[in-house]
């Protein structure tokens, strides 16, 4: 007899790999962590995996400390290493959410032929789609976000002063830890992340659209507004992708 489960097409629709574009502050990381709490999709951010390696003194983590030390933007080949230990590992398996990755078009002709080196069985490119989304906002509203952001240092949760979504006393709703403002939040320095994201991924962009594999939306919109926009753009290259998983699981089951 079949389980339920091998008809269910509950959260299916979420797996593949999708990569999220955009200028910092426009809400890369916050559409991450919803399609993580909605789908189970790992999130994979460079800036996190690189700071995790350099606190735990892996040889990885060494050579990017060696790079922050000296002022030099970390070299493509070692973040496309550290991307590529992460995708292989279990949780995804079936797919998972780039935040922030590829940043140039070396990192995403890296990401096109890594996709497409494994083996039929393993394969991403086989097995689930890939699409990448380009959340788009204005300059103003760029800055408007990133000077009043306040972080949680304990769990990484973001708030805003000029949306009210920041309390009083200036605490963490969740863990009750106060607020900090992040260094790279000052505005000379949102302001050099702005033209280095204009001068790198703006290219990448460019690349995926003459693939025909980017789709743009407006992120100055809520996020609840953002992230329905993205479920539907995920429910648009999913369907075949469900059946076909349905079809595998009863083919394995005779």
């Amino acid at each position: 007899m079949f389980s339920a489960a091998y008809f269910s097409e509950t959260k299916v629709m979420s797996r593949g790999i999708v990569v999220l574009l955009g200028p910092p502050g426009a809400g890369k990381g916050t559409q991450a962590k919803h399609l993580f709490a909605e789908f189970n999709m790992p999130q994979i951010s460079t800036g996190e995996l690189l700071r995790s390696h350099m606190a735990r003194h892996t040889v990885l983590g060494a050579k990017a400390r060696r790079c922050a030390d000296g002022g030099l933007l970390v070299a493509d080949d070692l973040v496309c290493g550290i991307v590529e230990e992460r995708l292989a590992e279990q949780d995804c398996g079936r797919g998972a959410v780039l935040d922030g990755f590829p940043r140039t078009v070396c990192q995403a002709e890296w990401l096109n032929r890594y996709l497409y080196s494994q083996d039929s069985v393993k394969s991403f490119s086989r097995q689930i789609p890939f699409i990448v989304i380009k959340i788009n906002m204005q300059e103003n509203e760029l800055f408007r976000r990133l000077t009043g952001r306040r972080v949680c240092p304990s769990c990484g949760r973001a708030y805003n002063v000029f949306s009210g979504s920041v309390g009083k006393p200036n605490v963490c709703e969740f863990d009750g830890v106060d607020l900090i403002c992040r260094q790279d939040d000052a505005h000379d320095i949102i302001y050099d992340r702005i033209k280095i994201y204009e001068q790198e991924t703006l290219p990448v962009a460019q690349y995926y659209r003459d693939k025909g594999l980017l789709r743009e939306i407006e992120g100055s919109r809520s996020s609840d507004a953002v992230f329905s926009e993205i479920v539907q753009i995920l429910e648009e290259v999913h369907p075949t992708h469900r059946k076909q998983l349905h079809y595998q699981a009863l083919v394995r089951s005779y």
